[in-house]
């Protein structure tokens, strides 16, 4: 058996690196619809909980009593009074319904969910959901969900012979839950609407209101903090609000971005910002490899000994250790420098997150490192 660290001549670059281009590519514009949102507008998720029917010898066994229960309770609404103990839920199972009401729906429009298995249920495959009250934080009942379960994934045979694919637990109902009470959704308060930046930055929430003041001629847009920004919605003007907000969302904007540097160490990968340096230093970094070779002896009894044929093992064990010399890291300006000085060093990805620690408490490291 042989333990040995990850090492490799050169850096494999585990890095997922948008500006790994030659030279270094412009921050690109986005529009502020995709950098902002607007306070007040926002779904709402909507739970419940219900039963499938019309499964094929795949729902819940006698495990899940709530399944034999609520099917129970269910029978005795319709007139039927029977014991869950008498009951074969084979082709029914219990699941918890999930949906989100989107802002400004109107009651009796539809809208999508997703059922989900909450027994032992093997699939959910040809099943229909009955109807299933979808309630909000609040307690109230805001839909109604039922319909045929479309599944992605099945799950045949039994045993051995069994033949699985993706989950079969989890299936969507397209449009199948109707809207029965509707969410008051406001977004201009005391005559202002106010904007919530997705990555709170000053220097981003500073460019959107200097281009939103821009773009309408008067400095109706104000930033109050990293993380809003206020604009007038002005009674009787030109714009009514929801004009307003059109014309400002579609205009273009350069977000700033913090230097960060994102690494995994269970996946060994490394994800490098575009904004990161590196200050001058100098990395030595050894690898340690350690063998363990195991020699099985046998030893055989001379013939009419009536010895027996015994075994042992013979263990080595050697360790080595890399002698890889001080290398210099210069000083970087962009991020295409800090590849090549990073690569230089010719270490693994694995390794490469050690030695970025190690530049980040020395100081030369510019920028936040994040460990997921």
């Amino acid at each position: 058996m042989k333990i040995k660290t990850l090492s490799a001549p050169f850096l494999l670059f585990a890095i997922v690196l948008a500006f790994l281009l030659p030279g270094f590519a412009p921050a690109q514009a986005a529009r502020i619809k995709e950098l902002v949102e607007i306070q007040g507008v926002r779904s709402n998720p909507l739970v419940g909980y219900g039963l499938v029917v019309g499964l094929a010898q795949s729902g819940d066994t006698r495990r899940s009593a709530f399944t034999a229960q609520s099917l129970s309770s269910l029978l005795k609404r319709m007139g039927l009074n029977i014991k869950p103990d008498k009951l074969d839920v084979t082709n029914t199972a219990a699941v918890m319904v999930t949906a989100e009401l989107e802002p400004f729906q109107a009651t009796g429009d539809r809208m999508d969910v997703l059922v989900s298995a909450l027994g032992n249920a093997r699939s959910l495959e040809g099943g229909t959901l009955l109807m299933t009250p979808l309630k909000g934080a609040d307690g109230s009942v805001y839909a109604l969900a039922q319909g045929p379960i479309i599944v992605g994934g099945f799950d045949h045979g039994r045993g051995s012979s069994n033949l699985k694919r993706n989950v079969p637990t989890v299936g969507r109902i397209p449009q199948g839950a109707m809207i029965e009470k509707t969410v008051n959704t406001t977004f201009v308060n005391d005559g202002k609407i106010l904007l919530s930046l997705k990555e709170s930055d000053f220097t981003t929430a500073d460019r959107i209101a200097g281009a939103i003041n821009e773009a309408l001629g008067d400095k109706r847009a104000e930033a109050a903090n990293s993380g809003t920004i206020y604009i007038e919605a002005q009674e009787g003007g030109e714009l009514s609000p929801v004009a307003l907000l059109a014309k400002i969302e579609s205009l273009e904007v350069v977000p700033d971005h913090p230097a960060r540097i994102v690494v995994n160490e269970r996946t060994g990968t490394v994800v490098v910002g575009g904004n990161v340096t590196l200050g001058p230093a100098a990395v030595a970094h050894g690898n340690l490899d350690v063998a363990i070779q195991t020699a099985t002896e046998i030893s055989q009894p001379a013939a009419l000994s009536y010895g027996n044929t015994e075994t042992s093992e013979n263990k080595t064990l050697k360790v080595e250790e890399g002698s890889n010399q001080l290398y210099k890291v210069p000083q970087t300006s962009t991020v295409d420098d800090l590849v090549k000085a990073l690569n230089a060093i010719g270490a693994s990805p694995r390794d490469l997150i050690a030695i970025l620690q190690a530049l980040k408490a020395t100081g030369a490291l510019n920028g936040e490192l994040k460990v997921l």
